[in-house]
């Protein structure tokens, strides 16, 4: 049998949270030999690309259902109208309904998958400054925190009226002492300690659900199992022949 999976699906943080100490990569390391961690992260997406390119993102019919999907979108649908990252900017009653499209798209799809949402991450204005998007003649930041905690409260509303979990990033990330720098790389993307604090998180949600490596079946033998005297026999189960 082929293992389970579970899907990230998100953009820019989620893209780059297989590097080192990224929460992605950490959740691969806590569920190897019994979990496939899928990426599918696309740095710079907004809601309303994810929407466009979902079908080609999640393929496969309702034998293929992962254990969970994480949806983290919003940090840039949160981007200002009026500054440089203007491009990526989504209203937030279209990111509100964004959102429960691809929920409803997911749940139609795979009935039994758990979903986790994750609210976009707080803002470190500053750091925007010093790391901006491209050319920023006016030296404003293009995101705000204001902005994202909006759009934060927007996912927080949508988990509850789609009866789906939520991860409020936005609140717990504010609750580590100086976490503008402690979290934050460059005001919006994340430190090895901010990847720590989501991955725990997520971790909870997984838990929440059941989903812990003492649940789930390692897909072949453990050392433990294996008769140092007769090593082959571990091997002679029916779901372990070919």
């Amino acid at each position: 049998m082929m293992r389970p999976k579970i899907i990230l699906f998100g953009d820019s943080i989620t893209e780059d949270s297989f590097g080192d100490g990224g929460w992605g990569a950490s959740l691969a390391h806590h569920f190897s030999r019994m979990v496939d961690v899928v990426l599918r992260g696309y740095s710079g997406y907004n809601t309303r690309w994810a929407l466009k390119m979902i079908n080609h993102v999640f393929t496969g019919d309702i034998t293929d259902a992962p254990l969970a999907v994480t949806v983290f979108f919003g940090a840039n649908d949160a981007s200002l109208p009026d500054r440089s990252s203007a491009f990526q900017h989504v209203s937030i009653v279209e990111y509100k309904q964004n959102l429960e499209d691809i929920v409803t798209y997911l749940k139609k799809k795979w009935p039994t998958t758990l979903l986790l949402l994750i609210t976009p991450p707080p803002i470190d204005e500053e750091g925007r400054r010093r790391y901006p998007f491209g050319d920023n003649p006016s030296g404003l930041p293009e995101r705000t925190n204001e902005a994202a905690g909006a759009y934060a409260k927007a996912c927080i509303s949508v988990s509850g009226e789609c009866g789906v979990a939520v991860i409020d990033i936005w609140s717990k990330m504010q609750q580590i002492p100086n976490w503008e720098k402690s979290c934050l790389s460059d005001g919006l993307h994340f430190t090895a300690s901010g990847n720590k604090v989501l991955f725990e998180e997520v971790m909870e949600g997984l838990r929440k659900a059941g989903i812990t490596p003492e649940t789930l079946p390692a897909d072949l033998p453990l050392m433990s199992e294996i008769d140092l005297l007769d090593p082959l026999k571990a091997f002679s189960k029916s779901d372990c022949q070919i």
